[in-house]
């Protein structure tokens, strides 16, 4: 079994973190306030007593980064994922709906579909990948293929109680990785890279965030404010909530 070295894995990690960092970047730049403030709830903040619009601005501003954050790094692990099991086992992208990544160890087909952390959906979306699961069993057994299928949800960090969940299995942070590549401690040995120009890359982003700050709480008190520079709750409510607003919020949707 070839063996991933902790120079690929930081090399790798290096040459695509960039990507990472780009990507938020950009989100950043195509943010408009207006489009974060119908998505929100207002009720939330009235009811935190939030007096100082650049708070509301921040705090809204914040959750909604930290969602797409999730988002963006969590397709950079299952990258990171796929080519260091490719390293390790002949792991590759799968083409099947729902599954993310194939591969072959000591006679068993592992089918397997990457998530960020172990709470990552709901009953639904757990049923819709058990459904994918199914399918790609039998697409599998159906192509010729002898071999005995087995079906895992991987998640990049966390723990889970039980890894037996009947018709598949959940493998969660150390058990993940050492399933990818057969490493015990490789979920401790991609931390450093991670860290690669962080330092730079952020200070960047940091100076972005702070003109998008800035932008954004001067546009909320022309836009939400009243004479005296109070918030005007009721028009911000309206503007969230209100059918009369609803054709116009669509139209900048």
């Amino acid at each position: 079994m070839p063996e991933i070295t902790k120079q690929e894995i930081a090399e790798f990690i290096e040459n695509n973190i960039q990507k990472f960092h780009r990507r938020r970047l950009d989100s950043l730049a195509k943010l408009k306030l207006n489009k974060i403030l119908k998505r929100k709830n207002p009720y939330l903040y009235k009811a935190k007593n939030i007096v100082i619009a650049q708070d509301l601005v921040k705090e809204i501003l914040d959750a909604h980064l930290s969602a797409q954050e999730e988002g963006i790094f969590g397709d950079f692990l299952e990258e990171l994922a796929i080519f260091i099991c490719g390293k390790a086992y002949g792991g590759r992208k799968s083409s099947a709906n729902g599954i993310d990544l194939e591969f072959e160890r000591e006679g068993v087909l592992y089918v397997v579909s990457i998530k960020s952390g172990p709470n990552w959906g709901n009953s639904r979306q757990i049923s819709k990948m058990k459904d994918d699961f199914s399918k790609a069993k039998r697409i599998l057994r159906t192509g010729g293929q002898n071999k005995q299928v087995e079906a895992v949800n991987g998640c990049c960090y966390g723990q889970e109680a039980s890894e037996d969940k009947g018709d598949y299995s959940k493998l969660c942070g150390e058990s993940f990785w050492e399933f990818v590549s057969g490493q015990p401690r490789l979920y401790l040995d991609i931390i450093d890279p991670l860290g690669h120009q962080a330092k730079e890359r952020n200070e960047l982003f940091h100076q972005e965030y702070g003109k998008v700050v800035n932008a954004f709480t001067k546009q909320f008190i022309d836009e939400f404010c009243d004479s005296s520079f109070q918030i005007d709750w009721e028009k911000l409510v309206a503007f969230n909530s209100s059918r009369k607003t609803r054709k116009a919020n669509s139209d900048e949707s």
